[in-house]
């Protein structure tokens, strides 16, 4: 990157374009470890965001926010006291609490030990690993385009298989559902559009390129960045904003997965910043603490910019024309051709790379991540953080 480059991206946002939203700080291998949160407070900016994509007051925005952290840093400790009996957890956004499902034969003191760490506490019928096992079931079938994707929804205590709402009749639609209902607790809901993945022909902005595909750059690593899997093929070259070479596709899985690496070189370099392209301020990322489902979200990109929305569901099952993706986290934030491979950040927390969705930001749509410690894991990387 380029010293004329650093002035445009103000805090010098060069390989991370992002996202935001709640939560605590936790080195990228131990995402699951109740550590409390050093975040910096939100900038106004970030407030700003949360009143204009959640019709929130600036007192309910930093409420909200706050509250978040708090049901972050407790979900593994309610997680560990439910035990066996644990039925999944989400953020409750109109309660301002973490609420965590246990199962209706659990043992009253497993209920007591839950509700002491203060969680609210909802009895279900299934465990999460009777979920679980249900959907990697429904993974096991061959899934028609009609058939968006499927995920566990602790809320509703069952798996949740969404259907594109013009194919919901097809035969080959209601044989899958058929077949996925004999799986376990599952519940049949419509979509509008079947999910696409966010890749886009070369236009400008401040994207990233590999051969005639623009995509968005994700989060730094030491050594390069992560971003999507469909975007790029190993050993595929990757050109930056201006054209010069950045480096190359280190590692790619697309479909099955839906995240990449390149590794960086020729006087580019990493930082630990997502972009908040004059909508908010930068902003730093210190960790990779997962957001629970309900928690607000941001997601940056080179074509729509900067977008807020909520977590949906984790685990999701994704049915790309192209195949289908597993373990995605779904969230009801926007983003259009060019946003693949953009960062999904809470507060300051990394969370994810955009992989696809339906809809756009006029309309309003769902987008789908690859969760941002996958990756790490998967080829052994280490986040970058301030």
């Amino acid at each position: 990157m380029r010293r004329s480059r650093l002035r445009h991206l103000g805090l010098a946002g060069l390989l991370v374009f992002g996202s935001l939203t709640a939560v605590g700080t936790l080195p990228a291998s131990a995402a699951d470890s109740p550590t409390a949160s050093a975040e910096e407070p939100a900038s106004a900016g970030l407030l700003d965001a949360m009143q204009r994509d959640f019709g929130l007051t600036r007192a309910e925005a930093e409420d909200r926010l706050a509250a978040e952290r708090r049901a972050t840093d407790l979900a593994p400790t309610a997680r560990r006291a439910a035990g066996d009996a644990f039925g999944g957890a989400w953020f409750d956004a109109a309660r301002g609490q973490l609420t965590v499902a246990v199962t209706s034969d659990a043992a009253p003191a497993t209920v007591r030990a839950v509700d002491a760490t203060g969680a609210h506490v909802r009895t279900v019928e299934h465990s999460a690993r009777e979920l679980d096992a249900a959907k990697a079931r429904v993974d096991r079938l061959d899934a028609p385009a009609g058939v968006s994707g499927w995920h566990v929804n602790p809320a509703a205590n069952a798996v949740i298989v969404d259907v594109v709402e013009s194919d919901r009749s097809d035969n080959d639609v209601r044989r899958f559902v058929d077949r996925a209902r004999e799986a376990g607790p599952v519940t049949v809901r419509t979509v509008p559009s079947a999910p696409r993945t966010f890749a886009a022909g070369t236009v400008g902005g401040d994207p990233y390129y590999t051969g005639n595909v623009r995509c968005s750059i994700g989060f730094s690593v030491h050594g390069g960045f992560v971003t999507a899997g469909h975007c790029g093929g190993a050993g595929a070259a990757v050109r930056g904003w201006d054209g010069s070479h950045i480096g190359t596709f280190q590692g790619s899985s697309f479909p099955g997965n839906d995240y990449a690496w390149v590794s960086v070189g020729s006087g580019w370099w990493t930082v630990p910043v997502v972009l908040g392209w004059g909508t908010i301020p930068d902003r730093l990322v210190r960790g990779s603490n997962e957001a629970p489902v309900g928690a607000s979200v941001c997601r940056s990109g080179s074509t729509t910019h900067w977008h807020c929305g909520t977590v949906l569901a984790k685990n999701e099952t994704v049915n790309y024309s192209q195949g289908a993706v597993h373990q995605m986290t779904k969230t009801s934030v926007c983003a259009e051709g060019g946003d693949s491979g953009g960062s999904f950040i809470s507060g300051d927390q990394a969370q994810g790379v955009t992989s696809g969705g339906w809809g756009n930001c006029s309309s309003g749509g769902e987008t789908w991540f690859q969760p941002v410690n996958e990756i790490l894991n998967r080829y052994g990387l280490t986040l970058h953080t301030a």
